[in-house]
């Protein structure tokens, strides 16, 4: 029997959220046994963090793990017995499509393995200071899997514009890939940023995704809507164990990996500049980051307490939960906002 395109959306987004809430135990359970637990820096760079932190040693983190291992699991097991098996019910839960899914589940995976690998070596103590891949290689992988991307959307998809606001679209030509790559390492390490308390980066995530899901949804991109759906199902069972205190972390595998897929799912639905609201409390968190860096560089005076803006603010005396709730809001306004200008237009 046919389904609509809600039906499928809502279906698929239960599916991974009840999947996920099945697998979390099992996951913290390994996490816990394993000993894979959050580092907390003390170094004696940043004395201020490391005493608000210091009680979160030793939880686990690459939680990150469930959010695209579960997205994969429904990817495949739908294609598979769809494309493989030929089982016709299967036909119209299958989102798995060259066009609208393939490009942003491979560089989510891309992504999330590299931040997998980071994470480890962080928990080990490995590398060259001790805590992962120094920021330059991590710039060089992040910029690899942008790069592929890139040239996905360009010669693909035959992507060379972009759309702005109450403007329309401007065409790029090879410009594009230049900017393509920018923009999904810069949303990446933003959203890294914004990984900080409990719940917080999680929350603002969701908001995002679901806010593309519906420009994805109402532009007739019902595959893309679906996956968007999953990613945001299972990061709402992730949420139930983050939310404070935190069962287990994101990691880089979760915040590196889900930036980069954001800003794909930007590009796909042609809407990237349009990030700089669904995705504001990203923005103002880098922001933060790159003015007390540079203060501190060319004034040697600090703007913020800690940074990045949300440290700020649990520096200041506010309860963690206060923070995140408040920068819930904050990028459930935005986004809304966002999508009245996408569609306004």
């Amino acid at each position: 029997m046919p389904y609509s395109a809600l039906t499928k959306i809502f279906v698929l987004t239960s599916l991974s959220f009840v999947v996920s809430l099945v697998v979390t135990p099992f996951l913290t359970g390994f996490l816990y046994k394993y000993k894979l637990g959050k580092n907390i820096r003390s170094n004696g760079d940043t004395p201020l963090f490391t005493k608000m932190h210091a009680a979160k040693a030793g939880t686990p983190t690459m939680g990150g793990v469930l959010i695209w291992g579960v997205t994969f699991f429904l990817a495949a097991f739908f294609w598979g017995f769809d494309r493989v098996f030929h089982i016709n019910s299967f036909h119209y839960f299958n989102f798995l499509t060259r066009k609208e899914t393939l490009l942003p589940l491979g560089a989510f995976l891309g992504a999330s393995l590299v931040g997998l690998a980071d994470d480890f070596l962080e928990i080990k103590k490995l590398g060259k200071n001790k805590s992962g891949f120094r920021f330059r290689f991590k710039i060089l992988l992040y910029g690899i899997v942008a790069a592929i991307g890139a040239w996905w959307f360009y010669a693909k998809l035959g992507f060379n514009y972009v759309n702005v606001p109450f403007v329309g679209n401007i065409t790029l030509g090879w410009w594009f890939i230049p900017f393509f790559i920018l923009a999904v390492i810069a949303t990446s390490f933003a959203v890294n940023q914004t990984d900080g308390l409990d719940g917080l980066a999680g929350g603002t995530l969701m908001i995002a995704f679901f806010a593309y899901g519906v420009i994805a949804y109402l532009q007739g991109r019902d595959n893309l809507a679906a996956f968007i759906g999953v990613v945001c199902g299972s990061l709402l069972a992730f949420l139930w164990f983050n939310v404070n205190p935190a069962r287990f972390f994101m990691g880089d595998t979760g915040s590196m990996g889900l930036g980069v897929l954001l800003a794909i799912v930007a590009f796909l639905t042609n809407a990237p500049l349009l990030l700089i609201f669904i995705g504001f409390v990203f923005l103002l968190e880098a922001a933060s980051t790159v003015i007390q860096i540079f203060s501190k560089k060319v004034f040697h005076k600090k703007v913020f307490l800690s940074a990045p803006i949300h440290h700020h603010f649990e520096a200041l005396g506010w309860p963690e939960p206060k923070i995140v709730m408040r920068f819930w809001i904050i990028a459930a306004v935005f986004s809304i906002v966002g999508i009245i200008i996408y569609f306004v237009k």
